[in-house]
C-alpha cells in the first residue's frame, strides 16, 4: 500500500445505511474525510433478479429462519470486482476469532472486502466458491454482520499511518505484545481517597516501565489465562513468575 492508494474497504450488506455510522466520527471519521482510508458500501439486494428483489430462501432440510442465497450473494461479490490481493471476509460467529495480529495484517494490506451476513446464515456454496474467510469478533450471535464489520474496520483504521496522533498509541496497549494493557491513571492525584500509584509520578522511567509490565502480566494471567499461556517464558519479567499470579491494579 502506498500513499497514492489509501486503505480501501468494500462492504457488502443489506443495510448500506448503517455505514459509516460510528466510523464517520472521531479518529476514523477525520481520517475518512481526509482521505487516509476509503469506504465503499454495496447493497447485496441490488444483485437480486426477481421483481421482489428476493435475497433469501428457506433452509434446505428444514429449520427456522431464512438463508442468504448463493446466487444473489455470489453476483454481488462478482459485481464488486475485488482482486485476489484483497482479503475476502465474511463476518460470522463460527469464524476464526479476530485477533490483534490479524488486524495488523489487514491494516498493512490494501484493504478487505467484507460480507455482512443476515438471517440464519449464508449458503455454504458461496462461502466455498468465493473463498470467503469467516471471521468472528466473539462467541455470541448478532442480528447481522454489520456491527462486527464496523468493529473490524475500526480496529484496522486506527493503525493506519497518520490516523493516531502518536505512534506509541497503537503499540502500547492491550494485545500489542500478547498481554492486556496495564491500568491507566491521570489527574486528580487523589480520587475518593485513592491516590495515583507513587511509582507513576516518580519520574523513573525504567521503574515505570517495569511496573507497567508487571501489571500487564498480572492482569493477563488473572483474566485471560489463554493469552498468558502463550507468553514466552524468556520475555522480561516472565521468567520465574507463576502461571496465575495475584492480580494487582492498585500499585
Amino acid at each position: 500500500m502506498t500513499n497514492s492508494s489509501p486503505w480501501h474497504v468494500t462492504v457488502l450488506t443489506l443495510f448500506p445505511e448503517m455505514f459509516p455510522g460510528p466510523l464517520g466520527v472521531s479518529l476514523a471519521g477525520r481520517a475518512l474525510a481526509s482521505g487516509l482510508w476509503q469506504l465503499e458500501t454495496r447493497d447485496i439486494r441490488a444483485s437480486a433478479t426477481d421483481r421482489h428483489r428476493s435475497v433469501d430462501d428457506t433452509p434446505a432440510g428444514g429449520g427456522p429462519g431464512m438463508v442468504l442465497r448463493a446466487d444473489v450473494l455470489a453476483a454481488a461479490i462478482d459485481a464488486a470486482e475485488i482482486g485476489p490481493e484483497r482479503p475476502h471476509l465474511l463476518m460470522s460467529p463460527r469464524g476464526r476469532p479476530l485477533t490483534q495480529a490479524r488486524v495488523i495484517e489487514l491494516a498493512k494490506g490494501p484493504g478487505p472486502l467484507i460480507v455482512c451476513g443476515r438471517f440464519e446464515g449464508v449458503d455454504q456454496r458461496v462461502i466455498d466458491g468465493r473463498s470467503l474467510e469467516e471471521v468472528s469478533i466473539g462467541d455470541y450471535v448478532l442480528s447481522g454482520g454489520e456491527i462486527a464489520a464496523l468493529a473490524l474496520i475500526d480496529a484496522c483504521v486506527r493503525l493506519l499511518p497518520g490516523v493516531m496522533g502518536k505512534e506509541a498509541s497503537g503499540t502500547d496497549e492491550s494485545f500489542s505484545d500478547g498481554l492486556l494493557e496495564y491500568p491507566q491513571y491521570t489527574r486528580p492525584q487523589l480520587f475518593e481517597g485513592a491516590p495515583i500509584p507513587e511509582i507513576l509520578t516518580s519520574g523513573d522511567h525504567a521503574k515505570v516501565a517495569s511496573w507497567r509490565r508487571a501489571q500487564s502480566e498480572a492482569l493477563t494471567a488473572a483474566r485471560r489465562p489463554d493469552l498468558w499461556a502463550q507468553v514466552p517464558t524468556h520475555v522480561p519479567n516472565r521468567a520465574g513468575r507463576q502461571k496465575t499470579p495475584k492480580n494487582k491494579t492498585d500499585g
